[in-house]
C-alpha cells in the first residue's frame, strides 16, 4: 500500500519529471515607438516571462534567446524572429511556444490552422498568457479559432474602413500618401510644388513630343543629365539620382497628377494642388502614347521564347524578347535590355538576334552535349542551362549545377555569327556584251535624285548647327537611321550624281546599295561598275 501510495503521489499535479523549453513571441505590426525604453514588446515579453515563472513547478524554463518581430504584420508568416522560432521548432529545441495573445502570433486562421500541425508534429504546446489555451485538446482548439476567425474578421472590417476612407478622400482632391511624384513635396498633408522639379517634369512632356518615342526621349534625356529624384534615408543610405528607365518614364507621362488630378484605380478626380503641365501639352502626349502603341500587339498568356530570362549580351544585359509584325507574317527577336531603355551604347557586341536563329544552335548543341532529344519545354532547358552568353562571334552556355555534376563540365563555347537578315545585293551586267546595258527605271531615278538633294540639305542643317539627326528624324516623321542613311548620298561623287541626273545608271543599283558605299570616289565607281 506504501508503494501504491508514493506512485500516485509522485504523478500528481505541481511536480514535473523534466523540464520544458518555453521560448517567448512578441509582436508589433508599426516600427512607432520601439526606440522607447519600455516599448510594446518589452511589455509583451515581462508579461510572458511572470506567467513562465508561474509554472516553474511544472519544470517550464525560459529559453534565453528573444524572439521580437517589431514591424511586421500579422498577416503573413515571413518574419525574421518567426522563421528562427520554427527552424527551433523543426529541430526539436523548443516545447512550449509562449505568446501575449493569440493574434501576436498570426492574424490569419489558415496559417494559424498550419502552426498547430506543425507543432503537434514536434510535441510543441502552445499558450496565450491573457488566454489560456491548450492547443493538445479539441476544446481548446475550437476556441482559438474561434478568436482567430474574429481577429481575422476584425482586421478584414478595418482593412474595407480603411479602403473606403482612402476613397472618399480621393473624390475630394485630397492626397493620401503614396510614392511622391517627381515635382513635388508633401507639406501638411497637401502636395506643394517644387520649381526645379516641375521645370524637369515640363521639359520630359516637351521632350517627348520633340522625340517622338519613348526611346529616343531616354537618350536625350540621358544627354540633358536628368536622373530621377535623390532621397537621403534616416539610415544614411542615398537613393535615387540615376537615369529614368522605360516603365517610370511611361508611367510619368500618362500620370494625371501633373494637370492638378488625383488618381483613384481607373477614374481622377480634380484635385487640391497646383498642376505642373498645361491640358493642351498632356492630351497631346496622350495621343502620341496611344498613337505608338496601337499596333503592337496584345499580350499573351504564354511565351514561346525558349530562352527567356537565360539569354545575355557579352556586356550583362538581359536579353528580352520582342517581336515584329510585317506583311503578315510575325518575326520574333531577342533585344538587349539596355536598347530598350535607350542606352545602346551600353549594349554589347550583339544588340539583337533573331530568336528562332539563336534557340536553333542552342538547342543543337545541348543536344550534341546530353546525346538525347532536343530540350522543348522550359524545365528541361532551365534543368541544363544556368545562362547563355552572346556575342558576335560566339556564344557560351553557362551549364546549371546539376548539369555540371552529371557533364562534369562547367561550360560550352561555341563560335558562331548570326545570320544576315539583308539579302545580298549584286548588279547583274548584260551577257551580250554587244547590246547596251539597261538603265535604272524612271521612277527609281526620281526617288533617288530627290533623296540625293534632301540630304545636302540636311547636311547644310548640321553644319550651321541648326539642328541633330534626332530633332531631323522627329520632324520629318523618321528613324535616326534613316536619316543618317538619307546623309551618306549627299557624298556620293559628282559623276554618280550627275549618272542620277541623266539617268545612265544601271537597272538593278537601288538607292540602298548606294547607303554601303566607301567615301572614296575612285571606290565609289568601282563598286557599282561604271568607268
Amino acid at each position: 500500500m506504501r508503494s501504491r501510495r508514493r506512485k500516485v503521489t509522485a504523478s500528481q499535479p505541481g511536480t514535473s519529471s523534466s523540464a520544458k523549453r518555453c521560448a517567448i513571441y512578441t509582436r508589433v505590426s508599426t516600427d512607432n515607438g520601439l526606440d522607447q525604453d519600455f516599448n510594446s514588446l518589452d511589455a509583451q515579453r515581462e508579461a510572458c516571462e511572470a506567467y513562465i515563472k508561474s509554472q516553474a513547478h511544472e519544470g517550464w524554463r525560459l529559453v534565453p534567446d528573444p524572439f521580437d518581430d517589431g514591424g511586421f504584420s500579422g498577416a503573413s508568416l515571413d518574419r525574421p524572429a518567426l522563421v528562427q522560432l520554427l527552424d527551433l521548432v523543426d529541430r526539436g529545441r523548443i516545447d512550449i511556444i509562449v505568446v501575449y495573445k493569440v493574434d501576436r502570433l498570426t492574424r490569419s486562421l489558415a496559417d494559424f490552422a498550419k502552426l498547430v500541425e506543425r507543432f503537434d508534429a514536434k510535441n510543441v504546446s502552445f499558450v496565450s498568457v491573457t488566454q489560456s489555451f491548450n492547443t493538445t485538446s479539441s476544446m481548446g482548439r475550437l476556441t482559438l479559432n474561434m478568436l482567430l476567425s474574429f481577429a481575422q474578421f476584425e482586421r478584414e472590417v478595418t482593412g474595407e474602413r480603411i479602403r473606403d476612407k482612402i476613397a472618399a478622400s480621393k473624390k475630394r482632391g485630397i492626397w493620401v500618401g503614396g510614392t511622391l511624384p517627381l515635382g513635388y513635396r508633401v507639406e501638411d498633408r497637401k502636395l506643394i510644388m517644387v520649381p526645379e522639379e516641375a521645370q524637369t517634369v515640363r521639359l520630359i512632356f516637351d521632350r517627348y513630343l520633340v522625340c517622338g518615342s519613348l526611346l529616343r526621349l531616354l537618350a536625350d534625356l540621358r544627354e540633358r543629365g536628368v536622373t530621377t529624384r535623390t532621397r537621403h534615408l534616416a539610415t544614411g543610405k542615398t537613393i535615387g539620382g540615376i537615369p529614368l528607365t522605360r516603365g517610370p518614364l511611361g508611367y510619368l507621362l500618362r500620370n494625371r497628377i501633373y494637370i492638378g488630378q488625383i488618381n483613384h484605380h481607373d477614374s481622377s478626380y480634380p484635385g487640391e494642388h497646383e498642376a505642373i503641365v498645361d491640358q493642351d501639352v498632356f492630351d497631346r502626349v496622350q495621343a502620341l502614347l496611344d498613337h505608338n502603341g496601337r499596333d503592337r500587339e496584345p499580350p499573351r498568356p504564354g511565351s514561346r521564347a525558349l530562352l527567356k530570362d537565360l539569354l545575355f549580351d557579352d556586356r550583362g544585359h538581359r536579353m528580352t524578347p520582342s517581336s515584329a509584325r510585317k506583311g503578315g507574317v510575325r518575326y520574333r527577336y531577342y533585344v538587349s535590355r539596355a536598347l530598350i531603355e535607350g542606352v545602346a551604347a551600353d549594349a554589347g557586341s550583339l544588340s539583337r538576334v533573331s530568336a528562332p536563329s539563336i534557340e536553333q544552335v542552342v538547342m543543337a548543341e545541348l543536344v550534341r552535349l546530353t546525346h538525347s532529344d532536343p530540350p522543348v519545354e522550359r524545365p528541361a532547358i532551365e534543368a541544363l542551362v544556368e545562362r547563355v552568353v552572346i556575342s558576335r562571334n560566339r556564344f557560351t552556355i553557362i551549364l546549371s549545377r546539376d548539369a555540371r555534376e552529371q557533364l562534369d563540365r562547367e561550360r560550352i563555347d561555341v563560335d558562331w555569327s548570326p545570320a544576315s537578315t539583308r539579302p545580298k545585293r549584286q548588279i547583274l551586267a548584260p551577257t551580250d556584251k554587244s547590246s547596251s546595258p539597261k538603265l535604272m527605271e524612271s521612277p527609281t531615278r526620281q526617288t533617288l535624285v530627290s533623296a540625293i538633294a534632301r540630304g545636302r540639305l540636311w547636311v547644310d542643317e548640321l553644319v550651321r548647327g541648326a539642328s541633330g539627326i534626332d530633332d531631323i528624324a522627329a520632324r520629318d516623321k523618321r528613324s535616326p537611321r534613316s536619316v543618317q542613311n538619307i546623309i551618306s548620298l549627299a557624298f556620293l561623287s559628282p559623276k554618280i550624281v550627275q549618272a542620277a541626273i541623266d539617268g545612265t545608271l544601271p537597272r538593278g543599283l537601288s538607292m540602298t546599295r548606294l547607303f554601303d558605299l566607301p567615301a572614296d570616289w575612285t571606290q565609289q565607281h568601282k563598286s557599282i561598275g561604271i568607268d
